[in-house]
């Protein structure tokens, strides 16, 4: 409730005030209300709760799956050949998900377990990867300031109704001075800021950069929960990360060689085109 209601403060501005807003088609505000309910109870809400119920290792490490779902979300919604290197890394990638989500064995239905956490995750990263595949057209019409937005308008109206009483009793100044910091670094840093960068970044970089750039949150969030002491490293943390690591990289591996394959060769001849050609002698022109 705090994230939505602080990101609504921020982002509903730039859509109530801009002129593009004016300008949204009805079929394009349907695509915007599913992606919100993506980005709000897919995203958000859904990786606060695994989140609070795996390790951050496993959390994060899931998170790297971004890629290969994308890919997979884009194949469902546009449907085009999908070469074999991309293949063999969405099934050895999910593969290293799967040895997280077995959790050595736990019921996976259970809630107290990390593998449910792990789900929750799972859930959370394809959602985002439904979301970035289905508001591509959306962001390049109107803009990614007045699509988060909207975003927020429909998100508080959807989340007020029942998690507003959550907060309307809490007072913050009762909390210790690290926790509020912690909150703060949350809602602004974890939310409002990386929301608007992965939009801008999303249209300005390839998928090569994304998929690399997913490859640090494990590792920071590794180092971080290691030097509080809430996590540890075992067989399993490895073996997942490896597994979705590997297949990470050839669905990488294979955007490359698509796009070499696709680029027009370019002719040795361009550049020498004149100098072929035999000379236009002009002299017998009246």
């Amino acid at each position: 409730m705090l994230q939505v209601t602080v990101a609504a403060i921020f982002f509903i501005p730039f859509a109530l005030f801009s002129r593009r807003s004016w300008r949204i088609t009805v079929e394009d505000f349907g695509t915007i209300f599913i992606v919100a309910l993506l980005v709000i109870y897919g995203w958000m809400y859904m990786l606060l709760w695994g989140a609070s119920q795996t390790s951050p290792i496993d959390a994060s490490t899931i998170a790297t799956l971004g890629p290969v779902f994308t890919l997979i979300v884009a194949h469902i919604v546009t449907p085009q050949p999908i070469s074999w290197i991309k293949s063999f890394g969405a099934v050895v990638a999910i593969a290293g998900a799967m040895v997280l989500l077995s959790d050595r064995g736990h019921d996976m239905l259970s809630s107290t377990t990390e593998a449910f956490g792990n789900a929750l995750v799972l859930c959370a990263v394809v959602a985002i990867a439904a979301n970035t595949v289905l508001i591509n057209n959306q962001l390049k019409r109107y803009g990614s300031l007045t699509i988060m937005g909207w975003y927020y308008i429909i998100g508080f109206v959807m989340v007020a109704p029942f998690f507003w009483g959550e907060i309307k009793g809490i007072n913050p100044l009762k909390l210790p001075f690290g926790a509020i910091m912690e909150l703060c670094y949350v809602i602004f840093l974890g939310t409002i800021l990386p929301m608007w960068l992965l939009y801008v970044g999303s249209a300005n970089l390839t998928a090569v950069h994304t998929a690399l750039y997913r490859y640090i949150q494990p590792v920071v969030a590794t180092i971080l929960s290691l030097l509080r002491g809430q996590n540890r490293i075992d067989r399993t943390n490895i073996a997942g990360a490896v597994l979705i690591f590997t297949g990470v990289v050839f669905v990488v591996a294979g955007n490359i060689i698509r796009k070499r394959l696709s680029a027009p060769a370019e002719s040795p001849a361009i550049g020498k085109s004149h100098s072929a050609e035999p000379p236009n002698d002009s002299r017998h022109e009246p």
